[in-house]
């Protein structure tokens, strides 16, 4: 079963995703269909192929979607055909789905049936022979490097020492970490205080289907997590807490809470609000590149478990490839 990673957040239809039926008036969605076998698939995840708390979470969202309008349209979902798949589809692209999330939801459906099929609970997957609508690869996202300068400078800027709260030390310890190690907005939450080695500038780093990887941290970064370390984080512990990022109440930092301290940076820094902390992690390996870093330490350091994955940051440095090329090229 192949797991595709699944973006931070899932974007309503406009109006709310009841509002657009296909076939005259909706009915109402009731009790989700095949709730026992959802529960069921989402375990096997898990425990099968260790995907990630968020991962599942984006996978139950979309399958649950499908339910539903099965349910709206007094579809079985263990009776389905390709055809009532198609129709899903294009419900979706009716009601103004970005052909992205068409896709990503196509996915997940088609490994729901994938699983039901292996556990005996449908002959064959209506999904499987469906292909979704064509789309571009856009390039990744990525900050400015001026841009990023301010960024990371806001959050202390124009403070007195004695104005500056642990809060203040906490979040720039966070921003610097996720520019420095590229690291996804799920495994800075999770971070552990045991997985930082300051002596020796690295995190060791849990990533995706529990991949872990050793990633450097520079002086920068070091400097602000030791100051965090000794002056932020114990004013916020209420208790003994193996976690990195804490909140106001000593809780372990939930992923919205990271991506809201993210957003605050970003309008005080005047920045585009429609980025993500995932710009970050881009940022980090298109940076790495254009600075000369080998594409096999990039993957390494970014936890991909395909070259081709991390092959796409190069088309964001062609600086660096025509510098490659003028100095391998005979003719060059």
């Amino acid at each position: 079963m192949d797991l595709i990673e699944q973006p931070d957040t899932a974007k309503e239809a406009p109006g709310g995703r009841d509002a657009v039926s296909l076939e005259g008036e909706t009915r109402p969605c009731g009790e989700l269909p095949c709730a026992g076998l959802l529960d069921a698939f989402c375990s096997s995840l898990s425990s099968e192929l260790n995907a990630s708390t968020e991962t599942v979470r984006a996978y139950r969202a979309d399958v649950s979607d499908y339910l539903r309008w099965c349910s709206r349209y007094e579809i079985p979902p263990l009776g389905a055909t390709h055809r009532h798949v198609r129709r899903y589809l294009a419900y979706l692209d009716q009601a103004r789905y970005a052909r992205r999330t068409a896709n990503r939801h196509l996915s997940s459906i088609k490994s729901f049936y994938r699983w039901l099929v292996v556990a005996g609970c449908v002959s064959s997957s209506p999904a499987e022979v469906i292909q979704g609508p064509k789309q571009g690869k856009p390039l990744p996202r990525v900050i400015k490097q001026g841009e990023m300068d301010r960024l990371l400078s806001v959050t202390l800027a124009g403070k007195n020492p004695e104005d500056i709260s642990a809060t203040d030390l906490r979040d720039q310890a966070l921003l610097e970490l996720l520019y420095a190690a590229g690291l996804r907005v799920s495994e800075a939450s999770g971070l552990l205080c045991s997985q930082v080695f300051m002596d020796e500038a690295l995190l060791r780093v849990m990533g995706k289907g529990s991949k872990e990887r050793i990633v450097p941290l520079h002086k920068t970064a070091c400097s602000a997590l030791a100051r965090y370390f000794d002056e932020g984080r114990p004013a916020l512990l209420k208790g003994p807490s193996p976690y990195v990022f804490l909140s106001s109440r000593g809780n372990p930092m939930s992923t919205n809470a990271i991506r809201t301290v993210f957003k605050r940076a970003l309008g005080k820094a005047g920045l585009d609000l429609s980025l993500t902390p995932h710009a970050m992690r881009h940022s980090f390996a298109t940076d790495l590149l254009a600075g000369g870093a080998d594409l096999r330490s990039v993957q390494e350091m970014l936890g991909h478990a395909s070259l081709s994955t991390t092959q796409i940051y190069t088309h964001m440095t062609p600086e660096r490839l025509q510098e490659a090329h003028r100095k391998a090229h005979p003719r060059g």
